[in-house]
């Protein structure tokens, strides 16, 4: 039951979707390396005593790597309206050459209060 209540959260299902492109990304990567064997990579792995570890090693760093970058541009993606909208996207900001000011209305917030 709580494993349901965990996919029923849209951050959570953002995360874990782009979590496991990540990981693919990272196991093809490794893959790629294994067969393609640049500097004979996959010759001195598996000319150790225990391949496995060094396997591991290098498929934990992709891993994290490519499933953080995954999440990490997902989120940035994301939009704060709620209805969609540009999400992540900054305004062109448009430079006049000239010089002049611009006036800019800018909204009242409260005061903080300094502590001394």
């Amino acid at each position: 039951m709580r494993r349901n209540a965990l996919l029923r959260q849209p951050l959570f299902r953002l995360l874990a979707i782009n979590l496991a492109a990540g990981v693919t990304i990272a196991a093809l990567l490794v893959g790629g390396l294994m067969a393609l064997n640049p500097g004979h990579l996959r010759d001195l792995i598996l000319a150790d005593d225990s391949p496995g570890t060094a396997l591991g090693l290098l498929m934990f760093g992709f891993v994290i790597t490519f499933g953080s970058a995954a999440m990490g541009s997902a989120i940035m993606a994301m939009s704060s309206d709620p209805r969609g909208g540009q999400g992540g996207r900054r305004r062109r900001i448009e430079l006049r050459p000239s010089g002049e000011l611009i006036p800019v209305r800018v909204e009242a917030t409260a005061r903080r209060q300094h502590r001394g």
